[in-house]
């Protein structure tokens, strides 16, 4: 079981404002996106989202994670089960190649941290503070 933390003003805007959208739209939301939730549970108590259920694969919990937590509005996202993913929370001045310089020891391997970020990110450029990304492990 993890928690993680978001930035609650910052990310993309469903609902308008800062406050937390409700589960349909979340589920629209990852679904919008082409992430397959087919087993997974969203709920919403308060501004934290409740992840539960068995996914298709640990990446694809990861990327759901990630959709519903990268959204204006949500602080938090627990999550039931999968293994203990590795996420990084973008700070000001970070490029992809400094997180992967940071996280995987080659900044030259930016492209897998975009790739691992799919389809949430269109653009290696377009990240931004407050954002948390999936860093991809090894095997």
């Amino acid at each position: 079981m993890g928690l993680w933390n978001f930035l609650k003003g910052a990310g993309k805007s469903l609902i308008g404002g800062d406050d937390t959208p409700d589960a349909e739209v979340l589920k629209k939301e990852v679904a919008d996106l082409g992430l397959d939730a087919e087993g997974l549970d969203i709920t919403v108590e308060g501004d934290k989202v409740k992840v539960s259920g068995a996914a298709v694969s640990q990446e694809m919990r990861e990327k759901v994670i990630l959709a519903v937590g990268n959204v204006e509005g949500v602080a938090a996202v627990e999550d039931d089960g999968g293994a203990e993913p590795t996420f990084h929370t973008v700070e000001k001045g970070d490029t992809l190649w400094a997180i992967s310089k940071k996280a995987l020891g080659d900044g030259n391997r930016y492209n897998e941290i975009f790739e691992a970020n799919r389809p949430m990110l269109s653009h290696p450029d377009k990240i931004y503070p407050g954002q948390v990304l999936r860093i991809p492990q090894d095997g």
